[in-house]
């Protein structure tokens, strides 16, 4: 097997298996598919009756009770078309939802090192703009390809019950008609693939200069990123364009071939009028017929298109739910005894997967005592916030091990080793919702009460009651509306509020005005009590009464100890010290 068809095979198993839940509403539409398929079929015996035994008979009576049928007909046609469009509409959408929810379910859970590789707007748009094409598809397009086909199959069989004859017209033209469409269709699914991937191009871009849209107009950058936005605009137009046209050819092929059918038809069934071979209803309802297999072939023609469409966006999705987890939790986890706070980095060695040939960790021994604070100092690229992503367990080691009581951490269950740790960045990370929902996010179970203590120990309370609406003030994104200050705060009361052991800060005070830092540095102070704390430290001034710090260069630890101690011992630390000093007393 070919790899595009087992790649084919493979999403036609997984929509099958979103689909089987609901396994009685597929019942219900397919019923209601058939009954209406059967009625539309019905309604050229109709038309025979009409002509054949009203019109042509002259009786008034006769004609009002075949008209009264066909109505009936007409009725019993809209019941089903209804009860059809529901049940199919309502698979498609319940089907897309759930897709939806598993994408989703299974990208939250991925590590980190997956969304580097992966742009985080491409993914937002496979799960908002591929899965509303699946939706009207599985929603529409599928209904309609299965009603014409059964139109197509009935339709034939009843011109062969019709005239034998002029059927085999149709059997002549219906293999012209599947030429072109195997032809084309295989070429417009690879056109909406790459569709998909540019139309995706754009919603990216779009994204991530809207999102910076500060930075963008403070270097005037507007004409710059609106000529890179046009080139990836027209991208997506041209590829866009070749679908069309590829979709273009098989509809107007399929329309020529098959009322050209329908003309010969015309002809060559007049003739047999003419000379008396069969009446002029049973002519209509042959005609009738043809249209009618006619209009399905055109229609499946159109809607292969679709589905080929379809078939794209639902490989794209399918691609994010096959998307490996490399951090997972072992099959026999380790239960972890109370946790103090102790760790120990035992020969530590990490590369992250795309700089492969430079270690960010390198034979990196450490052990830290409960309670206990240390921070970590060093130039950028030393490897301290990479310390802070191994002890979360973003990624795995490459060497060496790190322990937390005594346990190696890839022996734990992730989500209960990160548990253990409540982290305050440099840059707080706000969402948006409401200053309680911002609070909670760690602990969503927390009384209100020790949510207001949380936010009074980080000084937050009184700024958070002056809000228009107190605690259920809504955030705009990344907390916009608050100053740095008050941000920071907002993180270090939900950080309080989380009450991990272990406390991982990486200087959240260096973008502070004096006022700011010292109402965070004071939370901060709070927050640290009890609990065993690492520090990333900028600037040396904010860790120099630490205990002990940690000095890194280039992933090594090259020295440790108190702030007069490095002074002395180790010149690294001197010349960061002196640097920082002179630049603050200057």
């Amino acid at each position: 097997m070919s790899t595009d068809s087992a790649q084919s095979w493979h999403v036609a198993r997984t929509l099958i298996h979103f689909i089987r839940p609901y396994r009685r509403q597929v019942v219900y539409a397919l019923a209601a598919l058939l009954f209406t398929a059967g009625v539309t079929l019905s309604i050229g015996q109709g038309v025979r009756l009409i002509i054949d035994e009203g019109l042509v008979t002259g009786s008034a009576q006769r004609l009002g009770q075949h008209v009264l049928l066909f109505l009936l007909l007409v009725l019993a046609l809209a019941a089903g078309t209804f009860a059809r469009y529901y049940w199919v509409t309502w698979i498609g959408e319940r089907v897309v939802a759930d897709i939806r929810r598993r994408v989703f379910d299974h990208l939250i859970s991925l590590h980190p090192g997956f969304f580097e590789r992966n742009r985080g707007l491409e993914i937002q748009s496979r799960l908002t703009a591929d899965t509303t094409l699946l939706q009207s598809v599985i929603g529409s397009s599928v209904s309609v390809a299965l009603r014409n086909l059964i139109l197509l199959a009935g339709g034939i069989v009843w011109l062969f019950l019709t005239n034998a004859r002029l059927s085999a017209l149709v059997l002549v033209s219906v293999p012209l008609v599947v030429a072109p469409i195997l032809i084309f269709g295989r070429r417009v699914r690879r056109l909406s693939r790459h569709s998909q991937d540019r139309v995706a191009d754009v919603g990216a871009y779009v994204g991530e200069v809207l999102g910076q849209i500060k930075t963008v107009q403070a270097y005037n950058h507007q004409a710059i990123d609106r000529a890179r936005f046009g080139d990836v605009v027209e991208r997506a137009f041209a590829i866009a364009i070749r679908r069309t046209l590829q979709r273009g050819w098989l509809i107007a092929i399929v329309i020529l071939l098959v009322l050209g059918a329908v003309g010969l038809m015309l002809w060559v069934g007049g003739l047999d009028v003419v000379s008396g071979r069969i009446s002029a209803g049973e002519l209509a309802s042959f005609v009738f017929y043809s249209v009618i297999v006619g209009a399905a072939v055109g229609a499946l023609s159109e809607v292969i298109g679709e589905l080929q469409r379809a078939a794209g966006a639902a490989e794209r999705l399918i691609e994010l739910l096959d998307a490996r987890n490399e951090i997972r939790a072992p099959d026999r986890s380790t239960r972890l005894p109370a946790v103090r706070g102790e760790i120990e980095l035992r020969a530590v060695s990490f590369a992250y997967p795309a700089r492969r040939e430079r270690l960010a960790i390198d034979a990196l021994t450490l052990h830290v005592q409960p309670g206990e604070t240390l921070a970590l100092v060093g130039p950028s690229g030393a490897g301290k916030s990479t310390l802070f992503d191994l002890l979360l367990r973003f990624y795995d080691l490459d060497g060496g091990s790190i322990l937390l009581e005594g346990v190696d951490i890839r022996q734990l269950d992730p989500a209960e080793l990160r548990s253990c740790f409540a982290l305050v960045s440099q840059s707080p990370v706000l969402f948006h919702g409401t200053v309680e929902d911002n609070l909670r996010y760690a602990r969503p179970d927390a009384d209100q009460e020790a949510m207001f203590a949380a936010a009074r120990a980080a000084h937050a309370h009184d700024f958070i009651e002056a809000l228009p609406a107190g605690y259920q003030t809504r955030l705009g994104d990344a907390g916009s509306g608050l100053s740095g200050g008050q941000k920071q705060r907002l993180a270090i009361a939900r950080a309080l509020l989380a009450d991990a052991p272990i406390l991982l800060l990486d200087e959240a005070t260096s973008a502070l005005d004096a006022r700011s830092e010292q109402f965070v540095q004071q939370a901060l102070e709070r927050l640290m009590r009890g609990r065993t704390t690492l520090v990333i430290a900028h600037r040396l001034a904010t860790v120099q009464n630490a205990a002990r710090i940690a000095v890194l260069d280039q992933g090594r630890l090259i020295a440790q100890g108190s702030h007069a101690a490095l002074l002395e011992s180790c010149p690294l630390y001197a010349g960061l010290a002196r640097l920082q000093f002179t630049a603050e007393t200057a």
